[in-house]
């Protein structure tokens, strides 16, 4: 698990050279232009507010997922959550991520800021204080609407495509039913979707993540000003480290989500079913 950490984090810090594509003009060249300048510590820089933010909204966001899903599904009846389940899925993805980001944008913001700013203390404990006494509670929130705009339409990939592609590796991969499958071969499946779906928001999110790393470098900024700055080839730099480092931690979230479920006990409802009363209805029509 720390090993995963780690690579996801130097990854993530190499996507930082999004913001100054002039310098690093391309991963490698990356990895190499931060290590000779700033030392190899230096790709583990915002460790501690990353690990921090996203472990509140990873929280948020899976717990606020299963409360919206049952909500929705409640008022919708059970036929209709089947048949409208996609839409079903993006409605409490989205629910849950508008609430879970507002957990994330404060240490964004700081991680962010101890990666791209010039003279940010490079510490959690520096950082914090710092955007507070030069910008006020403000600073840690005003990247939160280009996180919606970034996290919000990921989160709705993210759930919609792993719910959708597990139900498709079920019907037409494995080669016998969910409830016949070890705890092991289903964690496997799990794993597979969610490594397909973080393909996914990788690339849905990836123009207002670069959107938002530049508004949390600059305080001057706007995300107006940024798209036309960048221009529309801008926004897409970066995407490959994206997609390699979303997808692995997509796919470990899920694993390791499913495997607390199964630790525990959990209720680990199988792919949806049709209805009978459904079923009935049909049949009657024909």
């Amino acid at each position: 698990m720390k090993a995963y950490f780690w690579s996801v984090w130097i990854l993530q810090n190499l996507l930082c050279g999004t913001v100054n594509p002039e310098k690093y003009t391309g991963t490698a060249f990356g990895l190499r232009t931060t290590v000779a300048e700033e030392g190899a510590r230096a790709l583990v820089k915002g460790w501690a507010p990353t690990l921090i933010g996203y472990s509140a909204q990873g929280l948020g966001k899976f717990g606020f997922y299963e409360v919206f899903k049952n909500v929705y599904a409640d008022m919708l009846g059970e036929d209709n959550a089947y048949l409208y389940r996609t839409s079903l899925y993006l409605a409490a993805s989205a629910s849950a991520e508008f609430f879970a980001d507002i957990l994330l944008a404060p240490m964004e913001a700081t991680k962010v800021r101890i990666q791209t700013a010039p003279g940010a203390p490079p510490t959690l404990r520096g950082c914090a204080p710092f955007i507070y006494r030069t910008e006020g509670l403000s600073g840690f929130y005003k990247g939160l609407p280009p996180l919606w705009m970034r996290q919000i339409p990921y989160t709705m990939m993210k759930f919609a495509c792993f719910e959708k592609t597990v139900e498709a590796l079920y019907q037409y991969v494995v080669p016998k039913p969910r409830a016949e499958c070890s705890k092991g071969e289903q964690l496997i499946v799990t794993f597979v979707a969610g490594y397909i779906a973080g393909v996914f928001c990788a690339i849905v999110s990836h123009p207002a993540d670069t959107v938002v790393s530049k508004l949390n470098q600059d305080s001057h900024a706007t995300a107006g000003g940024i798209l036309k700055n960048l221009g529309f080839a801008g926004v897409w730099k970066g995407l490959v480290p994206r997609i390699i480092m979303i997808g692995t931690l997509t796919a470990l979230q899920w694993f390791i989500y499913d495997s607390v479920k199964v630790a525990l006990n959990l209720p680990r409802p199988p792919p949806p079913e049709m209805p009978a009363s459904l079923k009935a209805k049909l049949a009657t029509q024909h």
